[in-house]
């Protein structure tokens, strides 16, 4: 998908790159994919290996409020918006 049809297509996206980017040390390895099916919409995460631990936060915090972020941005769309996080690949 292009960036433009992702924003139309997949709400929250863009949103969350705008805030995984600035929060991550390397904004460049922030990769994020958007799916639609009949459970609603599933945001794929994946950043570089040094960033986890501030994707996460401490106690899970940083990750469990992007969650919540994106499911009051669904409920304004009417659908349900899920985030995965990918591990990331070792070299």
């Amino acid at each position: 998908m292009s960036n433009a049809a992702d924003a139309q297509q997949v709400p929250g996206l863009d949103f969350l790159r705008f805030v995984l980017e600035a929060i991550v040390d390397e904004p460049a390895a922030v990769q994020i994919t958007g799916t639609t099916d009949d459970l609603g919409i599933l945001l794929t995460v994946q950043v570089s290996e040094k960033d986890m631990g501030k994707l996460i936060g401490k106690g899970g915090q940083t990750v469990k409020a992007l969650r919540t972020l994106l499911r009051l941005l669904g409920g304004n769309a009417r659908q349900r918006i899920n985030m995965k996080i990918l591990e990331p690949q070792i070299p």
